[in-house]
C-alpha cells in the first residue's frame, strides 16, 4: 500500500475498522482509472447497507450502484449520498447476493465491493460467482469476510477456551450456539472462492489484526497512540503471518 501516514479524512468513517480496506480500495480505483483512461469508473456495492464505502466512493467522482435487501438500509444509503452532496452518484437497487444478476446488468462495473457478505449467503461460491460476474474485463473484486483465526483468538484472550477450542475445530469456524456469525473463513479458502469463480487473487490483506484486542481506554487517552495503531495495523496487514490471527480478511482480486 502507497499510503502510511494518518487518517485520512477521505476514508470512510476514518476509523481503524476500515482504514486498511480503504488504503486497499483506494489505490485500486487509482489504478483502474489510469488502465481505463476515464476519470468516472462504474462501482458496485453488494451488501453496502447504508453506504460506509459507497458515499466515500462517490465523492471520489465515481458512480456507485448500492444493492442491499434491507428498505431502510437503502433509504439511510439516500440521506447519507444527500448530506455528502453525491445524490447524482449514488444509487440504490433493493436485492441480495443470490439473485444480484437478476437486479443488475452482468459485466458492467469496473470495481465490485462484497464487505461482510459471504458470511450470511447460503453459498459462499455461488456468491462469489456471481459479484465475479457483474465485473467488466480487467474489472476488479474488493471481498471483505470474517477470519476464523481472528475469532479463535479473540475468544481465548477473553477467556472463553472452550469456545475459542470450538471455533479452531469448527467447519465454519463457530464458537458455539451464541455466535452471530453463520461462518468464518481463512485466507486460502478466500482466495480459492475467487481463482473458482475465474478471477486472480492480486492481494490478501488481514484486517483488524490488532484494532480489537488493545483496550479502548488506552487508544483514546494516549497521546498519539490512535495514529501509531493505525500504522501498525496498516504495515501488519500486508504480512502473511498475521493473515491467520486477523478479525477479518480482504481479498483484491481481479478478472484478466
Amino acid at each position: 500500500m502507497s499510503r502510511q501516514g494518518g487518517v485520512d479524512p477521505m476514508r470512510p468513517r476514518a476509523s481503524l475498522r476500515t482504514a486498511v480496506v480503504w488504503e486497499v480500495l483506494r489505490d485500486a480505483l487509482e489504478r483502474r482509472v489510469k488502465a481505463a483512461d476515464t476519470p468516472v469508473l462504474d462501482v458496485l456495492d453488494t451488501g453496502g447497507g447504508t453506504g460506509n464505502f459507497a458515499v466515500p466512493v462517490a465523492r471520489l467522482g465515481h458512480r456507485v450502484t448500492v444493492v442491499d435487501p434491507s428498505p431502510d438500509a437503502l433509504f439511510a444509503l439516500e440521506r447519507r449520498a444527500a448530506e455528502a452532496g453525491v445524490t447524482e452518484r449514488v444509487s440504490g437497487v433493493q436485492g441480495d447476493a443470490q439473485g444480484l444478476l437478476d437486479v443488475i446488468t452482468p459485466g458492467s462495473y469496473d470495481m465490485v465491493l462484497c464487505h461482510g457478505v459471504l458470511e450470511y449467503v447460503d453459498d459462499p461460491a455461488e456468491g462469489v460467482r456471481h459479484v465475479a460476474g457483474a465485473l467488466r474485463p480487467a474489472g476488479a473484486l474488493s471481498l471483505l469476510a470474517a477470519g476464523r483465526g481472528g475469532a479463535v483468538l479473540a475468544r481465548a484472550i477473553a477467556g472463553h477456551f472452550a469456545e475459542a477450542q470450538h471455533a479452531l475445530g469448527d467447519p465454519d469456524g463457530r464458537w458455539g450456539e451464541g455466535d452471530s456469525l453463520p461462518r468464518r473463513f481463512t485466507a486460502d479458502e478466500l482466495t480459492r472462492l475467487v481463482v473458482d469463480a475465474g478471477l486472480r487473487a492480486a492481494a490478501v490483506h488481514g484486517v483488524r489484526v490488532f484494532a480489537d484486542l488493545v483496550p479502548g481506554v488506552l487508544v483514546d487517552t494516549e497521546p498519539g497512540a490512535l495514529d501509531a495503531l493505525l500504522r501498525l495495523e496498516l504495515a501488519a496487514a500486508e504480512d502473511p503471518g498475521f493473515h491467520a490471527v486477523a478479525t477479518q480478511l480482504h481479498v483484491l482480486a481481479e478478472r484478466d
